[in-house]
């Protein structure tokens, strides 16, 4: 299955992004909107973006935010306990099995990839959290 959504990247749109994925699991839908955010808070609110989810047959899935300005790049920081930004890339790092950026003259996409069979796995585990190994 594959998702596209044009929208502006204003904070209204988030939480309309995560209704429109709502079909996805909380990981999908926690990494598009993390990514658009990305774009509201360093390219600019109100920037276009295509928002894409590529479900794979092998049980991957893959998350893109293409948007208009191919040098603001992402970057992965270690925010520290009080700072109030910079924990955005590393969640997306720690959820995903890789991430990265495909840059153009005139764009660039930010993509992550997840293995949602294993996540759906895990969230349908018990309310303790615990796995079987």
């Amino acid at each position: 299955m594959t998702f596209e959504l044009r929208l502006l990247a204003t904070p209204k749109a988030v939480p309309e992004l995560r209704h429109h994925l709502r079909h996805h699991t909380y990981e999908v839908r926690l990494c598009a909107t993390e990514l658009v955010t990305n774009v509201i808070d360093h390219v600019g609110e109100g920037t276009p973006v295509t928002v894409r989810v590529l479900d794979a047959d092998d049980g991957h899935t893959r998350v893109e935010v293409t948007d208009p300005d191919p040098r603001a790049l992402p970057v992965l920081l270690r925010a520290g306990a009080t700072d109030e930004h910079g924990r955005g890339m590393a969640l997306l790092d720690a959820l995903t099995q890789r991430w990265g950026v495909e840059q153009g003259a005139d764009r660039k996409t930010v993509w992550c990839e997840l293995n949602c069979l294993a996540e759906r796995g895990r969230s349908s585990q018990g309310a303790a959290g615990t796995r079987s190994p």
